[in-house]
């Protein structure tokens, strides 16, 4: 998944150009509707057509993939998985959930967030660790891959906790050598959640997108993870 390096039980497949609607099913059909946005059912098929094809790399026949509680899919059972969309590219990644809990994928525009957005996404540490990256390495647009990583956490933690996460309640730190980042669940977001309180993810910046991926090993709620050696490649 342009070059974004994951566990080898996690299936991915994107796509840079959209599929017909016709590669929908009749539920998901009725579960997109007549009336939104043609970009909007672009996306939302091929998205499905790529989540298809990652699910048959781990022996899953084509089913409807349904959007569920807050637009979260709806996975076969034993199946955990996650979907991203952005301007020119889709892609899913799934795995089995005997082999992982939960993962999640985001992909963002490789561009600068708009300023006003910055200070509702971000805590105060975070600002500080994201201007000293900038004049490190001006070439990645840190503030739009902290908002990717975060996007790719949140769709860990819901499928897992059942409520949402608020951007201010991860804090996120960014490895730049090693493609990695870590994000803590800080206090507040709410009392003994059933779900990890550290991800472990990883990141990789193109010319025109950003993209990031959380993947939480199978295991007892709760656990909190070990941070996982960085890699290159």
């Amino acid at each position: 998944m342009l070059e974004l390096i994951l566990p080898a039980v996690v299936a991915c497949a994107e796509s840079f150009a959209d599929v017909p609607e016709s590669t929908l099913f009749p539920e998901e059909s009725e579960a997109l509707g007549p009336a939104r946005h043609e970009g909007r059912r672009r996306e939302f098929t091929t998205v499905r057509h790529c989540a298809r094809r990652a699910l048959a790399d781990i022996g899953v026949p084509p089913v409807p993939v349904l959007p569920g509680e807050r637009g979260a899919p709806v996975w076969p059972p034993g199946v955990v998985g996650s979907m991203t969309h952005s301007a020119g590219y889709r892609a899913a990644a799934v795995a089995r959930s005997v082999h992982v809990r939960a993962l999640g994928i985001d992909a963002e525009p490789h561009a600068a967030l708009p300023g006003e957005t910055l200070g509702a996404v971000t805590r105060p540490e975070e600002r500080e660790r994201l201007a000293a990256l900038a004049a490190d390495f001006p070439r990645v647009h840190w503030d739009r891959l902290l908002f990717c990583a975060k996007e790719a956490v949140y769709k860990a933690w819901f499928p897992m906790a059942g409520r949402r996460l608020g951007f201010r309640d991860a804090s996120v730190t960014f490895d730049p050598a090693g493609g990695t980042f870590r994000a803590e669940i800080v206090e507040g977001a709410g009392e003994e959640p059933p779900a990890p309180l550290v991800y472990e993810g990883r990141w990789t910046a193109g010319p025109e997108l950003l993209l990031a991926a959380v993947v939480v090993p199978a295991g007892p709620a709760g656990i909190r993870p070990e941070p996982a050696a960085p890699r290159t490649g």
